[in-house]
């Protein structure tokens, strides 16, 4: 189980904070919509929009009161990316992580980076998850896509698929898997969650004919689970494992690699899944999409994935809350 620093105690009606994301992709338009979307509040907390206030103001109408800026700025040209705006992308965040590590925040949703624009500027971490780890002080941080049909966790993520048999082993999922069956209670009130964990090989490697990475590896770390009193399920074959009565055998599943979590969620729940970040000591979720710079300020970007961001990050705040953790 990871150890994570506390937070300080929020009040019940702190605010949810949205970063604005890329400045020119469509996060910021996604941001305000949502904000839009919701009159600036989500049940009993406000929302407030994180980043540059001219960047923002561009995609719509701000109260004032509604935003927290950053010191950078930051030009706004839809589709064209600039390596000069990565200091107030990371400041929105850090500002974002920083008002919930004080209780000052409830909820941190973060919109869409691009990645190769940090990296120019000298960013040293792969992506959000990383960077929020770092942050936060969190001794590992793990990626969920959940919706109200699937619950996915990947345990590797963004590496090529022949590196994944090298990547897996019995520490690493039951560490994983852990920290979703923690989650799953701390976040989503599952007293008693299930976990399925997914074969890496076609039918889970049927009785090794077909790969041995189920009976050298996950079988053998389902057994320590199972061993520790956590009700765990596999090694499932990945084919027959998300058929929607299987999904009511489980709460979530851990799978060997990217697409295997992937596919499945964007299929059941393209619009609407969300990237929920378990592990960390703050509540964090963000949109499952991109920058998507080839529509930024073409006013097609739908930001139901941002809206479904924001309503769990408001659940799983209510959770912690109900349970007096966070």
């Amino acid at each position: 189980m990871s150890k994570t620093a506390d937070p300080k105690p929020h009040r019940a009606d702190a605010p949810i904070l949205v970063t604005m994301g890329e400045p020119c992709g469509i996060g910021p338009e996604i941001a305000v919509a949502a904000f839009r979307k919701f009159n600036g509040h989500i049940g009993h907390r406000a929302l407030h929009l994180v980043g540059d206030p001219d960047v923002l103001r561009a995609s719509g109408e701000i109260p004032q009161g509604a935003l927290i800026a950053t010191k950078a700025k930051a030009k706004r040209v839809p589709g064209e990316l600039n390596a000069a705006n990565a200091p107030a992308v990371i400041e929105a965040i850090e500002i974002a992580v920083r008002e919930a590590r004080e209780g000052r925040a409830s909820a941190v949703i973060t919109a869409p980076i691009h990645k190769s624009v940090l990296t120019q500027s000298g960013f040293s971490y792969p992506g959000h998850t990383e960077f929020l780890q770092h942050l936060t002080g969190a001794k590992r941080a793990v990626m969920m896509l959940a919706s109200a049909e699937l619950k996915v966790v990947p345990l590797t993520i963004h590496i090529p698929l022949a590196d994944v048999p090298r990547a897996i082993s019995k520490a690493l999922i039951v560490e994983t898997a852990e920290i979703i069956l923690h989650d799953l209670t701390r976040d989503f009130g599952i007293a008693a969650p299930r976990l399925a964990i997914a074969g890496l090989n076609p039918h889970a490697g049927e009785a090794g004919t077909l790969g041995k990475e189920e009976a050298t590896i996950i079988a053998p770390a389902i057994a320590a689970l199972r061993a520790r009193g956590h009700h765990v399920l596999g090694p499932l074959s990945a084919d027959t494992m998300f058929h929607a009565e299987a999904r009511a055998q489980y709460d979530a599943a851990l799978c060997m690699y990217h697409d295997q979590a992937l596919i499945p969620i964007k299929t059941l729940s393209f619009w609407d899944g969300v990237n929920v970040t378990l592990g960390l000591p703050i509540v964090r979720t963000s949109p499952d999409h991109g920058t998507a710079l080839d529509i930024a300020g073409t006013g097609n970007a739908d930001p139901r994935s941002m809206i479904a961001a924001i309503e769990m990050a408001a659940a799983i705040a209510d959770t912690r809350a109900k349970h007096n953790v966070g």
